[in-house]
């Protein structure tokens, strides 16, 4: 502990204070994570940094290497961006058309609230401090639906792409927060409607429209 901060709360405001620096470039895509800087920094022991950076390297936003330690990962590029979406296409139309069959009346619930909690709320700032919210729920959303579908498995593998993250960790961002709820709201009716199918297809447009908003920003970029 630090200060009297329980154990716990130190380490998942360590996690997030280390987040927040990844998240807004603060610490580079591609430079190194210095656990001694981050300590002083943040007035912590080596301890709670170490656990945040093996939890930021789950989420894949650092990356650990043999004798020189951590590095903040590099920002997806157009390719990658494509790559990202395409394994999405593969995964979440199908999760979608199984949760409509499977999702129980609680799982149901847990999605539409996060539809409801996500509107109004900004996707692009200056800061994480601003968009986190929504990025969060963003996710919430998807890997709720994925966990709907009743198979472990896929669910795994959509939650492991840690999409959110990496997305919103571009800069400009740009989820086109108005777009994206009206798009969950139409996946949501198609689950409380229990119809695969119409689930399936809203979740395809939907990933088809968010990967033509997020190449959108290469094209401004190399104008």
């Amino acid at each position: 502990m630090t200060l009297g901060i329980p154990r716990e709360a130190l380490t998942e405001s360590v996690y997030e204070a280390i987040k927040a620096r990844v998240m807004d470039h603060v610490i580079k895509p591609g430079t190194r994570v210095g656990i001694d800087a981050l300590s002083r920094s943040l007035g912590v022991s080596a301890t709670p940094v170490r656990e945040a950076l093996a939890r930021l390297e789950s989420d894949g936003l650092v990356t650990k290497r043999s004798l020189a330690g951590y590095r903040a990962t590099e920002l997806l590029d157009r390719q990658g961006m494509k790559e990202l979406f395409e394994m999405r296409l593969l995964l979440e139309p199908r999760a979608a058309a199984l949760a409509a069959e499977h999702a129980d009346e609680a799982r149901l619930d847990q999605v539409e609230a996060l539809t409801e909690e996500m509107q109004g709320l900004p996707d692009k700032g200056n800061s994480y401090a601003v968009y986190g919210r929504f990025a969060t729920l963003d996710q919430q959303f998807h890997d709720t639906l994925a966990a709907a579908c009743g198979h472990t498995m896929l669910a795994a593998a959509v939650e492991r792409l840690h999409t959110h993250l990496h997305l919103f960790r571009l800069s400009p961002v740009a989820g086109g927060s108005p777009a994206t709820v009206t798009e969950h709201g139409k996946i949501l009716r198609a689950l409380l409607r229990r119809h695969p199918e119409r689930a399936s297809q809203a979740m395809r447009e939907h990933l088809d429209l968010s990967l033509e908003r997020h190449l959108a920003r290469y094209r401004h970029d190399d104008a």
